[in-house]
């Protein structure tokens, strides 16, 4: 079975998100989970809240197809990181001009498994 969480437009840089979903891809639940919790990075909270949010969805997932879950078999299958829209914002510049100045934002998915797929 599996279960997926997404989220979309955070105002993050996807090269920032990518250093901390490498450190859980293909881990256990418990043990990804123990690991953002002691991450020091912007973007470990933020995936931290996604897989809860997936674990959650498993859960809803099964109840709702009469199946029973091991939360304990939930691992992490695939994270992935994509580039979102930039946010455009400008700063005002000598003589009178403005530079662009590029926000980042990140598209983050990720899919739950269970060990005996």
């Amino acid at each position: 079975m599996e279960a997926t969480a997404k989220l979309r437009m955070a105002r993050i840089s996807p090269r920032k998100v990518q250093l901390v979903a490498n450190l859980v891809r293909g881990r256990d639940v418990d043990q990804a989970l123990e690991m953002l919790t002691f991450t020091r990075k912007k973007s470990a909270p933020i995936i931290k809240k996604l897989v809860e949010s997936a674990v959650a969805n498993a859960e809803q997932k099964a109840k709702r197809g009469g199946e029973d879950l091991d939360v304990d078999a939930l691992f992490v299958k695939s994270i992935q990181v994509g580039r979102g829209p930039y946010l455009r914002r400008y700063r005002p510049r000598a003589m009178g001009r403005a530079t662009p100045v590029r926000k980042p934002t990140s598209h983050i998915t990720v899919v739950l498994g269970t060990l005996e797929q």
